[in-house]
């Protein structure tokens, strides 16, 4: 019965698999501030900065990401502090220079968490991460880790390629990095990104 409930048709009448109901319910959840979101959010304001999670929250986009429910995968939830990066206004003189205000980190919320996750966890490679929930003041994402030593991840030959890569979170490997580092697209525009900023900098290009 849950299995034929969870497979039946959305809201435009087509049928959907049971991950894409999933993720559909998530969605809305967050979309409506549910008492079931909320509630989830008020726990999770109470708890540390960063949490090993029993399980994914959102079971489908985890699984879009690479998880998998085998021994050598941790799920990390990060809290990260919301809002504009502003430094108090000076109050004496400045050159104009070093008036600025807002400086960018040049990093997404969503990379920071990752990196925090993986300097939490340093037997760990940061595989990918998703976003959970936010609120007026935090945003919480959930990072897929893998530890590099264990037997299980090195006995698996889509994770083991991953697990090798040194330092993914801080070097834009993951999804969220290569987003942040526009290669995500390609053609005209993206000319300048490829292999790397900096290596076409260095390049002279």
């Amino acid at each position: 019965m849950w299995a034929t409930a969870m497979c039946g048709p959305n809201r435009s009448g087509e049928r959907m698999g049971m991950y894409s109901h999933l993720k559909e319910t998530f969605q809305q959840e967050y979309a409506e501030r549910t008492p079931a979101y909320k509630a989830r959010l008020t726990k999770w304001r109470s708890e540390p900065v960063v949490v090993r999670a029993e399980r994914p929250t959102n079971i489908a986009r985890a699984r879009e990401l690479g998880y998998k429910a085998k021994q050598g995968i941790v799920i990390a939830r990060i809290r990260i502090k919301r809002g504009m990066r502003h430094r108090q206004k000076p109050t004496k003189g400045r050159k104009a220079g070093k008036r600025a205000r807002y400086l960018s980190p040049g990093r997404s919320l969503q990379t920071q968490a990752e990196e925090r996750a993986a300097t939490h966890f340093p037997n760990t490679e940061a595989l990918n991460s998703y976003f959970v929930g936010s609120d007026g003041m935090y945003k919480f994402f959930e990072v897929i880790l893998i530890e590099r030593g264990h037997p299980v991840i090195r006995a698996s030959p889509e994770l083991i390629a991953a697990a090798m890569q040194r330092g993914r979170a801080r070097r834009g490997l993951t999804s969220s990095g290569k987003k942040g580092r526009g290669l995500l697209h390609k053609g005209r525009g993206t000319e300048k990104v490829r292999p790397s900023i900096r290596a076409r900098h260095k390049q002279g290009k």
